[in-house]
């Protein structure tokens, strides 16, 4: 069983920036796609970026703020996010494919407020 721990979320400013941290309980060097997905308050979740074989992928939205990567002697992935907008807001999701399974972290809230 793989578990993958967020952290890194909180309130910031308009304008501000966060990392967040996604924690692997295994290698992730192992995993075929790895990413950050979020959810705002009564809107689905959606994907922000992900890793598949070694390649970044961002959602339109990200518009170069945001960049998407990882520590492999860590196991850990990471979500840095410059110039967040209140739209920003939202719980971020760590997903990670291992195979066939799917794994989600338990998310950690975001919130850009003045």
């Amino acid at each position: 069983q793989v578990q993958l721990v967020e952290s890194g979320g909180g309130l910031v400013q308009p304008g501000g920036s966060l990392r967040l941290s996604c924690a692997s309980s295994r290698n992730i060097d192992g995993f075929s796609v790895m990413g950050w997905y979020r959810q705002g308050r009564g809107k689905e979740r959606e994907l922000v970026a992900q890793i598949i074989n070694g390649i970044r992928n961002y959602a339109d939205f990200v518009a170069g703020r945001f960049i998407v990567s990882r520590d492999i002697a860590l196991n850990t992935q990471y979500l840095q996010m410059n110039v967040l907008e209140p739209e920003d807001t939202a719980v971020y999701y760590c997903h990670a494919r291992l195979g066939e399974q799917e794994y989600w972290g338990q998310g950690t809230q975001v919130t850009v407020s003045s």
